[in-house]
């Protein structure tokens, strides 16, 4: 009989606990979790911006990249786009497969090409003894 109130007593107080833990760990991962940047498809002259984290698709004429700009606004991989006639250089939201979207962007557009600025990534295959600074998540310094 005396493992009933034990067990009455126990088991929430094991719930409470396994609750409080999983409230706290939200919580923690909550704060850990870098705040979202901002987006806006807006183009904008690439003068005066350093790009260490982009694709650059460059079209074959001026009136190529304008038919296409409407359509960076609707793409859900664009964060930023600048442009420098006739090219486009597109910022992407963190997370994104720069390679494979580039490889995406050259099948879906009439292109001269499309290449991918990774800063980061030519400096470790480079081995450089003084690398650039780390590319920071907003794709540029």
């Amino acid at each position: 009989m005396d493992e009933k109130p034990l067990a009455r007593t126990l088991l929430p107080v094991i719930a409470l606990a396994l609750a409080a833990g999983v409230g706290l760990a939200f919580f923690i991962a909550a704060l850990v979790r870098p705040p979202e940047l901002p987006v806006d498809t807006n183009p904008a002259p690439l003068a005066g911006h350093t790009l260490c984290a982009a694709v650059v698709v460059t079209f074959l004429s001026e009136e190529d990249m304008r038919a296409a700009l409407p359509s960076f606004r609707e793409d859900p991989k664009v964060r930023r786009v600048f442009v420098d006639p006739p090219s486009v250089s597109l910022l992407a939201v963190p997370g994104t497969d720069l390679k494979a979207w580039a490889l995406q962007l050259h099948a879906r557009y009439r292109t001269e090409r499309v290449s991918v600025i990774d800063s980061d990534t030519t400096a470790a295959q480079l081995k450089l003894t003084a690398p650039p600074p780390k590319c920071p998540r907003e794709g540029e310094y």
